[in-house]
């Protein structure tokens, strides 16, 4: 079984910074894709950014150029660093890994998701 445990999330000033952390254990033999997505209440999970193994990136539009994703392949661990955060991206993130365990079959799994608060 794969489990990912996500932290890092909190309350920050519009234009302030955060750091989110997603670390995936259990019987992972690889891991293909990591991505963040968010959901406001009243609309759809919004895919933010996503990497893949092989360290290919791509982000949201809204996001671009703000936020950057990244990956520790030995640690099994994802990051989304934001910069620049505005008070209408205040939601709960959520973290998702898709991959092969140690038994060779595929799975893919969910955070239980860390809230942000953009906010004065």
């Amino acid at each position: 079984q794969v489990q990912l445990v996500e932290s890092g999330g909190g309350l920050v000033q519009p234009g302030g910074s955060l750091r989110l952390s997603c670390a995936a254990s259990g019987s992972i033999r690889s891991i293909n894709r990591m991505a963040w997505y968010r959901q406001a209440p009243g609309k759809q999970r919004e895919l933010v950014a996503v990497i893949t193994g092989g360290g290919t990136t791509d982000y949201t539009d809204s996001v671009k150029g703000r936020f950057t994703i990244s990956r520790d392949n030995a640690e099994n661990t994802v990051y989304l660093q934001m910069n620049s955060l505005k008070p209408e991206e205040t939601t709960v993130y959520s973290c998702n890994a898709q991959g092969t365990t140690n038994s060779y079959r595929p799975f893919e799994v969910w955070g239980q998701g860390t809230l942000v608060t953009v906010s004065s």
